[in-house]
């Protein structure tokens, strides 16, 4: 089990490069989250939903993504509160403070999923969420030490050193923590290192003395590591604004943003200018495509646009021949009206959309799930997935966005094609639909689908680990015999 000292010291692309590194050397991998707090999520294809760094992670291992490889999934509504999501299914919305006093009773849930990875695999690399020296977290715990050792899974803590006080974080964790949990940690590895790594070996050898700990080794910055799906938003407020390309493309940054991931393939095109537009600030008048992308709170995250004055530049954008696209929530917004009698995503109440479609929205307790196959109205073939809740109907709905393989169409279109919706998260991803959406103006775009550059980083990241780390030490650990490939 890969823990950390903190959230987003990289416990993710090490457990994704671990599982590659393993299945490289022809063990039967799985990755496992106990519990997982994102709003990007993937869809297995039994119908039910995880988190998205599990399911790439399942990549890595070269296994489809199932639901008991993030048991507990809590996607965040609010502030104070999160849907939750159980081996796959919702389960309602909980505020966060009575989720900390009834986590303890999903721990059954966890190890059950947790007992079905280990019998399918050789070796089962578990991410823990956040840090385990947040001791005020402890009680009921199932996200680190509490899984940990009711599993009896042993722990490797990751420090991050590019944050700086490494040092003070491990032999801090080891400080704060209880013997029992002490006792779990199998040795610690230090992420994230740029320059002359000889440099701080003092500081590793400091730290194996202060805690006893193993050390396992030392992880360069992992450059491949920006060409994988980033799984919380937290990378999205690190956007910089890049030189002009050939086509601007643009999205707000939502609030409660969902399956961000979605637009990755754009940034790696070389012709298209693709950004996020942070709070704050306007949307800017010379893009060439407007998305609005999903979100957790769709009437939340529609005032929230409100707010911002983000309504009036799309409108000013639209008057100036701009195109837009609307992804899941971000379609529902588009229309005349969006709907939650029921107060499914949040309290019940309802909304004008941006009236920019000529369709409207109920939102219902009943989610869809699906993994989606078809073809854009213009015939470029396209291959995603379905989230969402809530039902949409209108005159527009006559000119669908994209037909399904089931026969079912998908989304909406206005009558001069500027405007434009769909359920469908991963419309970028192939080739040939790619350059349908991204539109004219572009030469050519990159001829393989992006997940085949996903797979290519996740090779790359295996090969630095497999020269930073003794990995015949991790494997002892594990308890597998000594490999030999």
């Amino acid at each position: 089990m890969i823990q950390g000292c903190g959230s987003d010291v990289g416990k993710s692309v090490l457990v994704a490069g671990l599982c590659r590194l393993f299945a490289n050397r022809g063990l039967a991998v799985r990755p496992f989250k106990p519990q997982n707090m994102s709003n990007n999520a993937a869809v297995t294809a039994d119908g039910g939903e995880i988190g998205r760094a599990q399911a790439l992670q399942a990549l890595a291992c070269r296994t489809p993504p199932t639901t008991d490889m993030n048991p507990v999934l809590l996607k965040p509504q609010s502030d104070v509160g999160a849907q939750l999501v159980v081996q796959g299914r919702m389960a309602g919305a909980w505020a966060a403070r009575d989720y900390q006093g009834r986590k303890a009773a999903l721990l059954p849930t966890v190890l059950e999923s947790f007992e079905r990875l280990r019998r399918q695999a050789d070796l089962v690399v578990v991410e823990g969420a956040g840090s385990p020296a947040e001791i005020n977290l402890r009680a009921g715990d199932i996200a680190n030490m509490g899984f940990a050792r009711a599993a009896g899974v042993p722990v490797v803590l990751a420090g991050d050193i590019d944050r700086g006080h490494v040092i003070a974080a491990l032999v801090g964790a080891h400080a704060v923590l209880d013997p029992e949990d002490r006792a779990m940690i199998g040795g610690f590895l230090i992420n994230k290192f740029r320059g002359d790594a000889s440099l701080f070996d003092d500081g590793r050898t400091e730290i194996v003395r202060r805690t006893g700990w193993r050390d396992f080794g030392l992880v360069p910055w992992l450059s491949a590591a920006r060409r994988l799906p980033a799984e919380d938003a937290v990378v999205l407020e690190r956007e910089a604004e890049g030189p002009r390309r050939r086509v601007r493309i643009v999205a707000p940054m939502l609030s409660r943003i969902a399956n961000f991931d979605d637009f990755d393939p754009l940034r790696a095109e070389p012709e298209v200018d693709f950004a996020f537009v942070p709070p704050g600030r306007p949307l800017p008048g010379d893009a060439d495509l407007v998305i609005l992308p999903g979100s957790k709170a769709t009437l939340a995250d529609l005032a929230f646009l409100r707010r911002q004055g983000w309504d009036i530049d799309l409108l000013a954008h639209v008057r100036r021949g701009g195109r837009v696209l609307g992804v899941c929530a971000g379609f529902q917004m588009l229309g005349r009206r969006v709907m939650d009698p029921d107060g499914v995503e949040g309290p019940a109440g309802e909304a004008p959309g941006l009236g920019l479609l000529d369709v409207e929205t109920v939102l219902t307790g009943e989610k869809r799930l699906a993994l989606a196959d078809g073809r854009l109205a213009g015939g470029a073939p396209v291959r995603g997935y379905e989230m969402h809740v809530g039902r949409t109907t209108g005159p527009d709905m006559a000119r669908p966005f994209a037909w399904l393989e089931s026969g079912a169409p998908d989304g909406a279109v206005t009558a001069d094609g500027r405007i434009a919706g769909s359920y469908l998260h991963g419309l970028f991803d192939m080739p040939a639909a790619r350059a349908a959406l991204i539109g004219a103006g572009v030469a050519g775009v990159r001829p393989t689908a992006h997940s085949a550059a996903v797979d290519t980083a996740l090779n790359e990241i295996a090969q630095a680990l497999e020269a930073a780390l003794d990995v015949e030490a991790l494997t002892a650990l594990a308890g597998l015999p000594r490999l030999r490939y």
